[in-house]
């Protein structure tokens, strides 16, 4: 009796331990996080390579109805943002010039105002800030919209019409975005230009319209207007992709539907400074 009771202990601390979670370390963490990641951004790439396929083989099929759709999207990204991008662009451009001109003062260094509007705005924050304006305007809807024809059964009934999903839904999602991330960035570069002017000629800087237009032109070079469309262009189909990928490539319940949008925010955000980072080593190397 007393063998087989504490033969029942040792069972019970055994199972006991089993169903015990396992002790996690930050390592462990970090090497599960990190192994995420890499599937997410498999799985996100594969899906980018179907998009691209798609928009390839059915280009100019349905203009009926893919043009309305590319045009709403366009106007959801792109026009409806004009006046939030212009005050972004206006706080952007006082704040650039405003420390420059604090710090160039100082020195007698008035002369590189327009270079670092350049090395500041036009090559860096000028595209990053407008990809996340078109993330949280257009990109978040995309997500709990998609999110919510899937979780309804709507992509399937798509489906079931014979309807390719990823052409009617996905597509003019990514050409809309595109498209609006590179007019908007070109209209928040000159925003910003213009109101660094404003602020240095209301702070009595000593320079002129056509002195300050020279600093920027001297400092611009052709690659920088290639390189410009292509973060822009970049910025925006990574939010695209990111948005429709969360929201309508896997199964999804409606309960989900806010954590597949977190998370689409953030592999944007994830995405569009990995690329960043990539454009600043071609600069380099330009």
């Amino acid at each position: 009796m007393a063998k087989g009771l504490t033969g029942m202990r040792r069972w019970l601390t055994f199972e006991a331990v089993l169903a015990s979670p396992l002790p996690r370390s930050y390592t462990n963490y970090v090497g599960r996080w990190l192994l995420a990641a890499a599937d997410t951004t498999r799985q996100l790439i594969a899906f980018a390579l179907i998009t691209l396929g798609v928009l390839v083989t059915r280009w100019g099929a349905a203009p009926a109805v893919m043009r309305p759709l590319i045009a709403h999207h366009l106007t959801v990204a792109g026009l409806h943002l004009l006046p939030m991008t212009a005050l972004i662009a206006a706080a952007l451009g006082w704040a650039v010039v405003g420390q420059t001109v604090a710090l160039l003062t100082r020195v007698g260094a008035q002369d590189y105002v327009g270079t670092v509007m350049v090395l500041a705005v036009v090559r860096e924050l000028g595209p990053l800030a407008t990809a996340l304006v078109v993330l949280m305007r257009a990109g978040v809807p995309t997500v709990i919209q998609l999110g919510m024809a899937r979780a309804n059964g709507e992509v399937e009934a798509l489906e079931a019409l014979g309807i390719d999903p990823v052409h009617l839904l996905v597509v003019p999602r990514v050409i809309g975005m595109t498209v609006a991330v590179v007019a908007l960035s070109a209209y928040l570069i000159l925003g910003a230009v213009a109101a660094g002017f404003l602020f240095a000629f209301l702070q009595d800087v000593p320079l002129t319209p056509g002195e300050y237009g020279r600093q920027i032109a001297a400092a611009l070079t052709w690659p920088d207007f290639l390189l410009l469309g292509l973060k822009s262009a970049s910025f925006g189909m990574v939010i695209a992709l990111a948005s429709c990928f969360q929201g309508l490539a896997r199964p999804l319940e409606l309960r989900e539907v806010a954590r597949v949008t977190t998370t689409a925010v953030v592999a944007a955000v994830l995405g569009c400074v990995a690329l960043d980072a990539a454009f600043i080593l071609v600069y380099l190397v330009l």
